[in-house]
């Protein structure tokens, strides 16, 4: 007994900020791709069906597209925030790990305007 099947697989790929062509509002499209994979034994070979698809957040239609657009729409995304100051670079927030200014009460766990020191620390 051979046993086989299908499954599929659902990636999101990118949030965009794009005019509903349903309700017409202004708000985030989750940009996704659903690939089915053909299954032998319950371990996924080869996909035989890859789709794209736009979905709105505000009222929740969600859109065929083609792959054509999907990658267009992909640039575009890659070429916006690549404009913006991203975490750790200059002008953007410290990223994780970074040394950062001081707050005003100098630096963590020394005593603050009350003469106490951070509470949680020991």
């Amino acid at each position: 007994m051979i046993i086989f099947g299908t499954k599929g697989y659902l990636y999101q790929l990118a949030i965009l900020t794009l005019v509903c062509g349903h309700c017409g509002n202004p708000s985030a499209h989750t940009l996704r791709k659903r690939v089915t994979k053909f299954t032998l034994f319950f371990v996924p070979l080869f996909p035989f069906s890859t789709k794209f698809a736009t979905q709105c957040t505000f009222c929740g239609v969600e859109q065929q597209i083609s792959k054509e657009q999907a990658d267009q729409l992909l640039a575009q995304s890659a070429a916006h925030s690549a404009g913006a100051p991203q975490y750790g670079q200059p002008g953007g927030a410290p990223a994780y790990g970074q040394p950062q200014q001081p707050g005003p009460y100098g630096q963590p766990g020394q005593p603050g305007p009350s003469g106490q020191g951070n509470p949680y620390q020991r």
